[in-house]
């Protein structure tokens, strides 16, 4: 058995419930989910440990949830066809700090990431690296975490940024759970002495795509890790 949630796997399309804590892609050897289904598709399909694999998106290391893959170059390139125009729809759950007003909206902001450091800062929108970055939220529900207020949003993501529901939700004086990078001061599970190791209140909930080969349309849902376990009151999970 793979020590990863496989959550389909048709053909060439490979779509995953990433833990958090793990890289998406590293170099040979660190461990990553790239590297965990290089073994996977060698042991079961008899490919070469470093065969090809395709990663039409990531995710950040510190989330979890649903990341599709492409087992042949034209699998992922018609994958990845699809985010460059926008039709592979995302929904995340994110846990921030504080009481999100109003109760749905849009955040629009200008965004690049810093040169030589693995993170994003909000710039202005002449600014010669700004990216725009487009985020959809719902407020749906308000809980309760280590005795502090807090709010589960959904969210559906316009646009891809690096860190982006990350830092346009720390910009507003909202951080994501955990995520000391941008500004959270409680911590979100378990302490790990190497920071790289924990996890942030943001999960990859769902993924809506057509199937590169088949042609048919896709929706599929990630279960929530055991760390959302520890919410009051508890937060439903989606059927």
């Amino acid at each position: 058995m793979p020590d990863f949630d496989i959550l389909y796997e048709v053909g060439p399309c490979l779509a995953i419930n990433k833990p958090a804590g793990l890289l998406t892609q590293a170099p040979r050897w660190v461990d990553s989910l790239e590297r965990r289904i290089k073994q996977y598709l060698c042991e079961t399909e008899g490919r070469p440990e470093n065969g090809y694999l395709g990663i039409p998106h990531r995710l950040d290391r510190p989330v979890s949830g649903v990341i599709l893959f492409g087992k042949h170059s034209r699998a992922a390139h018609r994958l990845s066809k699809q985010i460059e125009k926008r039709e592979i729809k995302k929904r995340y759950w994110a846990v921030v700090a504080g009481s999100v007003e109003p109760s749905s909206g849009t955040w629009i902001d200008f965004m690049r990431k810093i040169p030589d450091v693995p993170q994003g800062e909000i710039v202005p929108e002449d600014h010669p690296d700004a990216r725009k970055g487009i985020l959809y939220y719902t407020v749906l529900q308000s809980v309760m975490f280590r005795d502090t207020p807090a709010t589960l949003l959904e969210i559906e993501l316009e646009t891809g940024r690096m860190h982006q529901i990350r830092l346009q939700s720390s910009i507003r004086g909202y951080p994501i759970l955990g995520d000391a990078m941008y500004g959270s001061t409680i911590p979100f599970d378990e302490h790990f002495e190497d920071e790289r190791c924990r996890s942030i209140a943001l999960h990859a909930l769902s993924i809506s795509f057509c199937d590169p080969m088949t042609r048919q349309p896709v929706t599929l849902h990630a279960p929530l890790p055991e760390t959302w376990n520890h919410f009051t009151p508890e937060i439903d999970t989606v059927s």
